[in-house]
């Protein structure tokens, strides 16, 4: 069960490189070539959300014990960010199935939705590590994140000259939670209380 439990983790994580981070990158060079402003907010949006699901990535790393939570926190937020907009949601409803572009994106958002609810069942399946990643049990939550600690690793000696150790990989990831927060709390306050559930994607034009 436990071999079963790692290769179902690792398959999740791989899965998310390609739903979380490819077609999202696809969707948004296909939206700006199309002009379609709705796909394009919905994208702009996306990844404004999905920086904490990178931050959780530098808490795994630096193995801070609620980086699990952080992460299905994330996960959630990006879904609700695709879901969320009545003018996009209903821009998306007058396109047919043969317009490809919107299509993609309404099966995107599904698988989406998919993955971050199977993400969620395999944690609470691993209860205790969404408050204590550091405990035997929940090193299989670890391995999936040390191809990513490499390739941070590369780039931050290439930059820096310097080694990118675990402890900064912590620090980074709290500091980018804290700005994140601040951030959230900021359009909260402020944006969802004037806009409400209209992403103003109209506001420079329709195509």
């Amino acid at each position: 069960m436990n071999v079963f439990n790692q290769l179902s983790i690792w398959l999740s994580f791989q899965l998310s490189i390609i739903f979380l981070i490819g077609i999202p990158i696809s969707l948004l060079l296909w939206s700006i070539k199309k002009k379609n402003k709705p796909v394009n907010k919905l994208i702009s949006i996306y990844w404004k959300t999905s920086l904490l699901f990178f931050i959780s990535l530098l808490l795994l790393i630096g193995k801070y014990n609620y980086a699990l939570l952080i992460t299905n926190i994330s996960l959630f937020l990006m879904t609700i960010s695709v879901w969320f907009w009545n003018d996009i949601n209903d821009e998306l409803k007058e396109y047919d199935f043969s317009y490809s572009l919107a299509t993609t994106t309404k099966v995107w958002r599904w698988s989406l939705t998919f993955i971050s609810l199977n993400f969620l069942i395999q944690s609470l399946q691993n209860f205790s590590c969404l408050s204590f990643i550091n405990s035997d049990a929940c090193k299989i939550w670890l391995q999936p994140s040390s191809n990513f600690y490499f390739i941070i690793k590369n780039i931050f000696n290439f930059f820096f000259g310097a080694n990118f150790t675990l402890p900064i990989a912590k620090f980074l990831g709290l500091f980018s939670l804290f700005i994140y927060i601040l951030g959230f709390i900021q359009w909260s306050i402020i944006k969802l209380p004037k806009n409400g559930r209209n992403s103003c994607f109209s506001q420079n034009g329709r195509n």
